[in-house]
């Protein structure tokens, strides 16, 4: 017996209760890599939005009163069936997304890194006091929960960016609305219920499907106290500027050109292979991906044969194959802009190294695109300067490392830059002199551990307090400062 309709179509999570939105309006979640139609996610409305926060609403009044340690124990049991299940949700997320199952395993294994993280809320709340600031007055400082806050994911990390947000925020004793990426929701749902059966009551932890309308919905509902946001830089503004303008705290990381820089005393076998997996990997799908290389001084012409040579080796096909190590873009459309960016970009100049598009003939089942370097690229070309989200390289060449960083610090994106160099004098100017906020020296993609802040800059970032680490528990705070006077006791 085949699957209904009903079946395939998914549910909002409100109060605790798996529910059916009130539209009528869907979107196909296809295997990118295979098109099979895998369910289909409803564009719910700003009614399901509004029930949702409501009932997030009620539930924290009492989420706020369990003490600290308790919701720390939560977290130790939500981590421990993350653990049992990375398999299972490794294959969930190769399944919507496509990418490889490697990529997957390491994307769900730093989800859970921040539910370790979160569980350490017992003292990363902790506040500080100050006796006797005056004569007979004490100061202290003490941390509360903000309130409800709304979570909005992208699709290329289904696993790893709502953990970002989840984990920190209930620990702290937020309530929590999550709306996926429409493209993604599986991995979301399942999240969901691991967070319940963990122990997370109902009511405190919601998802919404959808796309603008429950977005804005979210944005503006006076029952969200704050909203944590990732994604491609427009909707990032928007997302700032509304939520802000509706007064609510607001972080919301955005889009990204990440430039790797290559000096000549380079490793080079070391360079190539960290930037093919930078590039490469995940089918370049993600906010750390390599995007432009420079390449400096005499190290251009051996850099580009070997980086072609790297993308020839690599293996094509659907994630869930072993030994396939670039998987398919997330839709037909994205394929299609990241085509129609090529062509625009050897129109403007640009010489095709390595030309990925034969993979969209050989693989016609999926939406793939192979490994594709552009060479002798212009730092003012629309490759070098927009964010394509796929495995293209944009080769810059440049004269010296001054030269390099002037052309990293002309984006107008601040995510990351990477240098690959054997000498410190090179890599501390880099350091001191690039604008980009999370750097690497010999390191592919410098994403943080949960324990520091994601911390973009530019028009990477918008807002003042990054996703995890500190800066995480900051967003998900409020403080009050308490000033003590007791008459006729103590000094």
């Amino acid at each position: 017996m085949g699957t209904t309709v009903q079946e395939m179509r998914l549910k909002n999570f409100i109060g605790g209760m798996w529910q059916a939105s009130q539209t009528d309006q869907v979107l196909p979640v296809p295997n990118p890599a295979t098109g099979e139609l895998l369910a289909e996610v409803p564009l719910s409305t700003a009614a399901d939005v509004d029930r949702a926060v409501r009932a997030a609403r009620e539930a924290f009044e009492s989420w706020r009163e369990v003490p600290v340690v308790e919701r720390a124990r939560v977290m130790f049991r939500w981590r421990e069936l993350l653990v049992q299940r990375v398999e299972e949700l490794a294959r969930l997320v190769t399944t919507e997304n496509g990418k490889t199952l490697d990529d997957a395993r390491g994307e769900v294994w730093r989800g859970i890194e921040v539910v370790e993280f979160a569980a350490g809320m017992p003292t990363l709340m902790q506040g500080y006091v100050s006796p006797q600031v005056s004569r007979g007055i004490d100061m202290e400082m003490v941390r509360y929960p903000v309130g409800v806050v709304a979570g909005i994911v992208p699709f290329n990390f289904p696993m790893m960016v709502p953990m970002w947000m989840m984990p920190i925020a209930l620990a702290a004793g937020n309530a929590f609305v999550l709306k996926p990426s429409e493209r993604t929701p599986l991995t979301s749902m399942r999240l969901v219920e691991l967070a319940m059966e963990a122990g997370i009551p109902e009511g405190v932890l919601n998802l919404v499907h959808g796309g603008k309308e429950v977005v804005d919905a979210l944005l503006t509902h006076p029952g969200v106290d704050a909203v944590s946001f990732v994604g491609s830089q427009p909707v990032a503004e928007h997302v700032y500027r509304t939520a802000a303008a509706a007064g609510k705290r607001v972080q919301a990381l955005a889009g990204a050109k990440n430039h790797h820089i290559v000096m000549p005393d380079a490793n080079l076998e070391g360079a190539v292979h960290a930037i093919r997996n930078s590039g490469f990997g995940s089918a370049g799908q993600r906010c750390m991906a390599c995007s432009v290389v420079v390449a400096v001084g005499s190290v251009g012409d051996p850099l580009v044969e070997a980086l072609v040579e790297a993308g020839d080796r690599m293996r094509i096909g659907n994630g869930l194959e072993e030994g396939v190590e670039l998987g398919p873009l997330i839709r037909a459309e994205h394929r299609a802009r990241v085509v129609e960016r090529i062509h625009q970009g050897l129109a403007e100049g640009a010489v095709m190294a390595r030309d990925g598009r034969d993979a969209m003939e050989r693989l016609p089942q999926g939406f793939f695109l192979g490994p594709t370097i552009l060479d002798r690229v212009n730092p003012e070309m629309t490759v070098a300067r927009e964010e394509l989200f796929a495995p293209v390289l944009s080769v810059i060449r440049a004269d010296s490392l001054e030269e390099a960083i002037g052309v990293v610090n002309r984006s107008r994106f601040g995510n990351s830059a990477v240098i690959y160099t054997e000498s410190g004098a090179a890599a501390r100017m880099f350091r001191e002199t690039v604008q980009a906020g999370m750097l690497g020296v010999n390191v592919g993609v410098p994403v943080p551990m949960a324990f520091f802040p994601f911390s973009g800059w530019k028009n990477s970032f918008y807002g003042d307090l990054h996703a995890t680490g500190r800066d995480g528990v900051e967003f998900y705070t409020r403080k009050k400062m308490v000033t003590s006077r007791w008459f006729g006791g103590g000094r």
